[in-house]
C-alpha cells in the first residue's frame, strides 16, 4: 500500500511544478518596475488608494486575469490572479521564486492540495481554488507603502 505522506508530498510537488511552469504574458516581476505603456495584453494603469498604488491588469495566455500592483514610484509590490489556469509564478515572483519554493517545500503534508500559504520574510504567496478556478496573490510585505495592507490586493 502506498505511503499517504509520500503520495501527498508527491502531489504537492507536482502542483508547485505546474504553478512554476504555466505560461503568462507578464513582462515584469515582483520588485521590478511596472511598464508605463499599455500593450495589447494589458490595460492602462489606474491609481488606487489616493495615489499610494497603481494597478495594471493583464490577461495571460491561459486566460487568467492578473492584477499587478505598484507603488507610486513604479516598484511592483504585489500580484493577484484569478482564472482557469495558474499564472507562471516563476515569472511573476522573479528573484523571489526560490524563496517561495524553499517555503513551499517545508509545508506539512495536510492533504489539502488546492490551497496553500507560503509566508517568508521577503515574500508571501497565497494560492487556491478548485480545478480550472485558480485564484491567489503574492506580495512583498516589507515593500508595502504606509497605509497599504495585503487586504488591498484583490
Amino acid at each position: 500500500m502506498p505511503n499517504p505522506s509520500f503520495s501527498t508530498a508527491l502531489a504537492a510537488s507536482a502542483m508547485v511544478g505546474a504553478v512554476l511552469c504555466a505560461s503568462t504574458d507578464a513582462r515584469a516581476e515582483l520588485g521590478g518596475t511596472m511598464p508605463t505603456q499599455a500593450t495589447s495584453t494589458t490595460a492602462a494603469s489606474q491609481t488606487l488608494l489616493n495615489g499610494a498604488l497603481r494597478l495594471r491588469t493583464l490577461t495571460d495566455a491561459g486566460h487568467t486575469t492578473i492584477n499587478e500592483y505598484a507603488t507610486n514610484t513604479g516598484q511592483i509590490i504585489a500580484y493577484t490572479w484569478q482564472g482557469p489556469t495558474m499564472p507562471d509564478l516563476r515569472a511573476l515572483l522573479g528573484r523571489y521564486a526560490d524563496s517561495y519554493l524553499t517555503g513551499a517545500a517545508t509545508l506539512p503534508p495536510d492533504g489539502n492540495l488546492h490551497a496553500s500559504r507560503v509566508a517568508r520574510p521577503d515574500v508571501i504567496v497565497e494560492s487556491g481554488g478548485p480545478m480550472r478556478g485558480y485564484a491567489g496573490r503574492a506580495w512583498l510585505p516589507a515593500a508595502l507603502p504606509p497605509g497599504v495592507t495585503a487586504a488591498d490586493f484583490r
